[in-house]
């Protein structure tokens, strides 16, 4: 008898009305929105605009789910088109059945469109989406959890999950081992991986995203293994452990190759973007670094242009030099300027210019002897 095991939903599905909530709905929306939140932040402190990120969901989001319904469908496509398949299910997503790997695959086509129109580079958008993703996702797999699909194999261990008998669809009740719970955690540590590599290497060009792609499937090759569900086997092997495989091989050689070819970080991620005040400091992007210099540019010039206004107020204002004779010329300058006045007589001297008679010639005249004829100075 098990003592402890995780409990599963005796329902996944509760009814508002007419409108049915699904739990397994919910998970892929809450996944959704986180993504893109910590998405946005991390764009942001790359250099990016915020809100661009959520504007490139729009395409990102329709085109993954469809993308992800796809791959499930044409790998099990027995319940939907075989000898007792019913095909109107292939549309019916609230019941589960979407593949990461078709969902990221054309979900980067969908994001693709979304960048061209913005004119922005796919993998520095990749880059700042990856570690949401991987948290996305760990949010997404509790879906299974309301579903009670996609578990492994039988257990006692303490935190086998319960599941619950339906003949309906050939399930047998018992404690299995929680692989969406395996998978759901195993996300988580991608998340923290990517993010910590991020700002320790400064991944760019697409990096970080093929980290996110190595890491996720070496994780899900052997959840993959453990799992119990009906699935293609080719040599053995169930088809999407293959499947892992091969990505895992594509994303490890693009992070070679990527390195040798484009070293570092994007310096600019979405032109034309400002940073805010004070955000991209912990990060300490090369957008940011772009960002103050273009700043600094822009002081400078400020700079130069305040000190030439500076220099022609000061050229108006002050007085010309003056030359090595300048002093005689302000001189002479001030005698033209200034009108002559008319000569005035003398004092002691008549108008007609005539020597006038002195004041005291009588007394001389007195002072002389008489009969002298001659006045002879003394």
């Amino acid at each position: 008898m098990d003592l402890a095991f995780i409990p599963s939903p005796s329902v996944g599905v509760v009814h508002l009305g007419p409108i049915p909530l699904r739990g397994y709905a919910f998970c892929i929306i809450i996944g959704v929105f986180v993504g893109v939140w910590l998405g946005n932040k991390r764009w942001v402190q790359r250099g990016g605009r915020s809100g661009t990120v959520a504007d490139i969901a729009v395409w990102a989001v329709p085109f993954g789910l469809v993308g992800g319904r796809l791959y499930h469908v044409v790998t099990t496509y027995e319940p939907y088109f075989g000898p007792n398949g019913h095909p109107l299910d292939a549309f019916k997503v609230w019941q589960g059945g979407l593949g990461i790997w078709g969902a990221v695959a054309l979900g980067a086509v969908g994001a693709w469109i979304g960048c061209r129109r913005r004119g922005i580079p796919l993998p520095a958008y990749a880059d700042a989406l990856a570690p949401g993703l991987a948290i996305g996702q760990a949010i997404g797999r509790w879906g299974n959890w309301f579903n009670q699909e996609l578990y492994g194999k039988p257990t006692d261990v303490p935190w086998a999950l319960k599941i619950s008998s339906d003949p309906a669809i050939g399930r047998i009740g018992g404690t299995y081992h929680p692989t969406f719970l395996y998978e759901s955690l195993w996300c988580l540590g991608v998340a923290a991986l990517v993010i910590w590599a991020d700002k320790r290497f400064r991944l760019g060009h697409g990096r970080a995203f093929a980290l996110y792609v190595a890491a996720y499937c070496t994780g899900r090759a052997w959840i993959e293994y453990m799992r119990v569900d009906e699935a293609h086997h080719i040599l053995g092997l169930r088809l999407n452990v293959w499947t892992a495989l091969i990505v895992f091989v594509l994303a490890i050689a693009y992070l070679v190759v990527s390195a040798k070819k484009a070293p570092g970080r994007e310096a600019v991620v979405e032109p034309g973007a400002q940073l805010a005040e004070g955000e991209g400091a912990d990060d300490g992007g090369e957008g940011t670094k772009g960002a103050d210099l273009a700043k600094g540019a822009e002081s400078a010039d400020d700079a130069d242009a305040d000190a030439t206004t500076a220099d022609a107020a000061a050229v108006k204002t002050s007085p010309k030099p003056a030359s090595a004779d300048g002093t005689a010329q302000a001189e002479k300058s001030a005698e033209s300027e200034t009108p002559a006045k008319p000569s005035e007589p003398a004092k002691d001297e008549p108008a007609d210019g005539k020597a006038a008679p002195a004041a005291d010639a009588p007394a001389a005249d007195a002072a002389k002897p008489a009969g002298s004829g001659s006045t002879k100075k003394s």
